[in-house]
């Protein structure tokens, strides 16, 4: 099937058709491909250096794309910093996202600043990550993610490159696809190609931090400890996941 042919297959169908063709595709054509196949009708969701690197593979394939990201309220500072740079950098404006003020409001006034300590994240994360998150992707068609496999082996290990998100729906209520270039690669793969193309980065990754989200939640991670251990670290490695990429399908 012609690329021109794929382009008007309805979004089921491309995501077969894509699954397979790109399985173990360069991570700059798989965001070429999604960017030809849905223009700005899908948008790159950025929190972590993976996703800077998908902004630069955008950024050189020379299509149109948008870029989106969660603002939280409880970001480090180096987060917003970057987001500046990142701005500048590719001329580029952020679609930032925000919680419900009054719910944010009720969880704090009732709960506390730090409620997450003692009776887990779900909430405080539902609230300002998934909710603003859910806002988002209903006026996409397809959503393009840094996640990785090795992320996490006991909730990523089996991310696909290619395939319609069984957690949240698109524009008009229509099956969403979720795009994932980097699945199959490793952080190493990750940060060489981050410093070949001198990609902006988080300045709190030079101080022990991999894996980085709200200020928090977040801290650094010693010497052979797995990526995921710095977020989340009283609970259990099975639930170190904010129910942003959770499948329910």
């Amino acid at each position: 099937m012609s690329q021109s042919e794929t382009e008007t297959l309805p979004p089921s169908q491309w995501v077969a058709q894509m699954a397979t063709e790109l399985a173990s595709a360069p991570p700059m054509l798989v965001v070429k491909r999604a960017l030809e196949r849905f223009g700005k009708t899908a948008a790159i969701s950025f929190s972590g250096a993976e996703d800077v690197l998908l902004i630069e593979y955008a950024h050189q394939v020379g299509l149109p794309f948008r870029v989106f990201s969660l603002d939280t309220g409880r970001l480090h500072p180096e987060t917003y910093r970057l987001f500046d740079r990142v701005e500048k950098h590719y001329g580029l404006h952020i679609e930032f996202c925000f919680p419900d003020t009054v719910q944010v409001e009720s969880l704090v006034r009732t709960k506390g600043m730090f409620s997450f300590y003692e009776d887990g994240h779900e909430q405080c994360c539902g609230i300002r990550k998934v909710g603003p998150l859910v806002r988002q992707l209903s006026s996409l068609q397809a959503w393009i993610t840094g996640q990785r496999r090795d992320q996490s082996p006991a909730t990523r290990s089996s991310v696909p490159v290619v395939a319609i998100d069984g957690s949240h729906k698109g524009a008009g209520g229509c099956d969403l696809v979720k795009i994932n270039p980097l699945a199959g690669r490793s952080s190493a793969d990750v940060w060489d190609a981050i410093r070949a193309f001198d990609v902006p980065y988080n300045a709190l990754h030079e101080q022990g931090f991999v894996s980085i989200g709200c200020e928090p939640c977040t801290r650094p991670v010693l010497p052979g400890q797995h990526e995921r251990e710095g977020r989340w670290w009283w609970e259990e490695a099975t639930k170190k996941e904010c129910g942003l990429h959770l499948d329910k399908g």
